[in-house]
């Protein structure tokens, strides 16, 4: 997530912070998704932004980067007109607001896979855009070369086990709901794309590597601890929840940019006393 200054500015020093934070307990780091606030950043401020996770990661762990929009060719432009030195993959989150047909989010995410120059991931959120990248298109676009997974928030398990069914060998399911995590990676995940690794890093990887290494036992314990505060994270939209915990941690700032506002009273106090639980 993107720390700011009480200014509303970006707070690069609450950036250092939070990557020393959370590397040590992670297998990548993902900039510019969601959690992000993606939708409020400036081009220059998403430049300066990977710039200095570039410098401060200096190649320790790869680098995934968000692109996506409802506007394909301007994801396209974007992702040519980029630097992206040092870039594993992107992750390209479903159109938003416009609610494209089946055929439509197809054509739009090979239209972008056959324009880049670096694997998609494909991100559904269908509680953000409004549309559903429904099962039979998934399993279409893996079918891509340029196409090596999806990060899947559904929140619908069944909709996780279709997938796993009938992807190629190699497909990433990745999760994007956190607690569903160990029972994704059961079917055949292969981890998470994670909010709460922002703020739980430990904790977060920790579940996650137990999921996918079948120990079953740790990782269900260490998923049922994160169990009350997961929702939290969300209840006023996310980062919010996940930027309260890094306050009281004293990694950086609980700052949003509008329409998001920080962290309510009630808000902080029930994150608080679930931290002091943890």
């Amino acid at each position: 997530m993107t720390p700011f200054g009480e200014d509303g500015a970006v707070d690069y020093e609450g950036l250092d912070r939070l990557i020393d934070y959370v590397s040590p307990h992670v297998d990548y780091l993902v900039v510019h998704g969601t959690t992000g606030e993606t939708a409020t950043t400036t081009t220059a401020e998403k430049k300066a932004i990977f710039n200095q996770v570039r410098k401060k990661n200096n190649g320790k762990l790869p680098l995934v980067y968000g692109i996506g929009g409802n506007n394909t060719a301007a994801v396209i432009d974007t992702i040519k007109t980029t630097d992206l030195e040092g870039v594993s993959a992107i992750l390209s989150v479903s159109p938003y607001y416009n609610k494209p047909s089946q055929e439509g989010l197809y054509q739009h995410y090979t239209a972008i896979a056959n324009a880049s120059h670096l694997p998609i991931i494909l991100y559904n959120v269908p509680g953000r855009t409004g549309s559903n990248v429904e099962v039979e298109t998934t399993l279409r676009l893996a079918s891509h070369p340029n196409i090596i997974g999806t990060k899947d928030a559904t929140g619908d398990l069944s909709h996780c086990i279709r997938i796993a069914d009938s992807m190629p060998e190699g497909f990433l399911l990745l999760s994007g709901d956190d607690i569903l995590t160990p029972a994704i990676s059961a079917i055949g995940g292969s981890g998470a794309i994670s909010v709460l690794a922002n703020g739980l890093p430990e904790i977060m990887g920790g579940m996650v590597r137990a999921s996918i290494s079948n120990e079953p036992d740790l990782a269900n314990e260490l998923n049922g601890k994160m169990l009350d505060i997961n929702p939290l994270m969300y209840e006023e939209s996310n980062p919010v929840g996940v930027k309260e915990v890094l306050r009281q941690k004293e990694v950086c700032g609980n700052q949003v940019r509008l329409p998001l506002w920080r962290a309510s009273e009630s808000l902080s106090n029930r994150i608080k006393v679930e931290l002091e639980k943890l």
